[in-house]
């Protein structure tokens, strides 16, 4: 990449994601520019379409771009159909233009040439993926007060290419090679300077080549395939802490020794840990009873994702948050040493009635060293709004530890989990428990059986089952997922629900938190 003395300009880090945030609010205020899911889902969607400018080691500037088909870069389009609802979920490795939707420049750091090297790394990254050209819909911001005087937005334009009025940004496109091909007339309805239109340009590659491949692959199996693990758990009585242990850490040694990727526990599995007080305790006080145990899961957990070199899906556990709120958190341990929390959306009636459990307020994707990750806890599931954004943010995988008491709630997170691998298109891994603890209100009797769930297409199972359980046995089920599968599906398949999606007319608009 560019270097010039203490200026780099490199590809955007999840890291550097705080600090692009920051970037954004001052180049946009007073709007909020993109918000942090919007920004982990674009950087995981195409990384190296997303570049930074870092001078001094301050992130000064940001440049966003996806690969779209020619007929999406060239038709009429908004800002937001073609983004993904600025995602970038509309990424597609299959097509033949590099579509650029943002450049931003830190207003501190204006005058230091950064948009000019940003739009050069962009050029070069066209070159270097072989793509036709590059595309996008240009700011206008001096037409809305020369609009009584020139007329309309082509008018405008042609003003501007002529020499007859200058406008900062179309100006400096078209120095930067970029010609003229027309008016987005609705392109990006809060864009008051701009009239909510846009400039179409376009940039063509004079070294175009149609002969790219891109791949990736795993030092341990073929390329893009993650093996996964799912337990479904026994609940029985136990005697002491290490008890648990011990049965917790068999399960993780054994699928170690199958060199899975990841493993997963169902929803409250260590729920059994109550069986030790041997009494009866009334809900809450049971509940909270429980809690008291997070800080030695945790490090248990922790020990063993780096031991056995496995990213383990905790399951879930009561957590008393430092406002005194009850949540059911659900905890992810990856295998470099990372904790990441994903609280539960949704409690059912029963949890709300019975423990107090309150809901948490943000759904985050995951970054591993297998993809994108997210998880949902049980009922959280049923809720679809909820698995479209961790796709939005670039979620490939989804997690579902769940715990239901008799056949009907298992289904439900069945069938629902099925549905949001077709409509999706990504694999969703379920865990359940079984077994009884009579002791524990709510917690008693359970059903399940734990699943790992493709979409329904050619490339996968014929039910869309890469491996299930038997009923109420506690069992591990194992699968070996092919990322590419799931490229090739949302680019070929027989149904393409990712890339038909309408965005012109729907979306899902997060008002909760980001992660924190």
């Amino acid at each position: 990449m560019a270097r010039d003395r203490s200026l780099t300009i490199r590809p955007a880090l999840h890291a550097d994601i705080a600090a692009i945030r920051r970037l954004m609010k001052k180049a946009y205020a007073p709007q909020s520019g993109y918000t942090l899911d919007q920004l982990r889902g674009q950087l995981n969607h195409f990384p190296e379409g997303h570049l930074v400018a870092e001078l001094d080691g301050v992130v000064a500037g940001y440049c966003a771009s996806i690969i779209v088909t020619r007929e999406e870069a060239m038709r009429p389009h908004t800002w937001t159909e073609i983004t993904g609802n600025g995602f970038g979920s509309t990424h597609d490795e299959d097509g033949d233009v590099l579509y650029g939707y943002e450049v931003a420049v830190d207003p501190e750091f204006r005058g230091r040439r950064l948009a000019e090297r940003l739009y050069s790394a962009r050029r070069k990254l066209c070159v270097e993926l072989g793509l036709e050209s590059i595309v996008f819909g240009g700011r206008l911001p001096g037409y809305a007060r020369r609009a009584k005087k020139v007329g309309g937005h082509g008018e405008y334009c042609r003003a501007v290419i002529a020499g007859q009025i200058r406008d900062q940004v179309m100006n400096f496109q078209l120095r930067q090679g970029f010609e003229f091909l027309g008016v987005l007339p609705k392109y990006l309805k809060s864009d008051a300077e701009s009239g909510g239109a846009a400039s179409h340009m376009i940039w063509r590659n004079p070294q175009a080549r149609q002969d790219v491949t891109r791949a990736h692959s795993a030092a341990d199996r073929g390329p893009s395939t993650v093996r996964v693990a799912t337990v479904q758990y026994l609940q029985r009585a136990i005697r002491s802490f290490d008890e648990f242990a011990d049965i917790v850490r068999y399960f993780v040694d054994t699928v170690s020794d199958y060199k899975c990727d990841f493993v997963v526990f169902p929803e409250y599995f260590a729920m059994q840990l109550l069986s030790i007080e041997n009494q009866p305790l009334k809900p809450r006080e049971a509940v909270l009873k429980l809690a008291e145990y997070n800080d030695r899961l945790e490090a248990l957990f922790h020990e063993m994702a780096l031991r056995y070199n496995v990213n383990i899906i905790a399951g879930s556990h009561p957590a008393v948050q430092e406002d005194g709120r009850l949540l059911n958190l659900a905890h992810v341990f990856l295998r470099d040493g990372s904790v990441y929390e994903q609280p539960k959306i949704h409690p059912t009636p029963s949890e709300r009635y019975w423990w107090q459990v309150e809901g948490g307020d943000y759904v985050s994707a995951i970054q591993t060293d297998c993809g994108t990750i997210g998880v949902l806890v049980c009922y959280d599931s049923e809720f679809p709004e909820l698995t479209r954004h961790l796709v939005d943010q670039g979620t490939d995988i989804l997690f579902v530890p769940y715990s239901t008491e008799e056949r009907n709630g298992h289904l439900r997170v069945r069938y629902c989990a099925h549905a949001r691998a077709v409509e999706n298109q990504i694999y969703v891994i379920t865990s359940g428990n079984t077994g009884n603890l009579p002791r524990v209100h709510n917690m008693d009797i359970h059903y399940a059986q734990s699943a790992i769930i493709t979409p329904c297409d050619f490339p996968f199972g014929r039910d869309g089952v890469a491996a299930d359980t038997t009923p109420n046995v506690e069992m591990i089920a194992f699968a070996d997922l092919d990322l590419a599968a799931l490229k090739t599906a949302r680019a070929h398949g027989s149904v393409q629900n990712r890339k038909d999606r309408r965005h012109d007319l729907y979306a899902v608009q997060w008002r909760g938190r980001a992660a924190p």
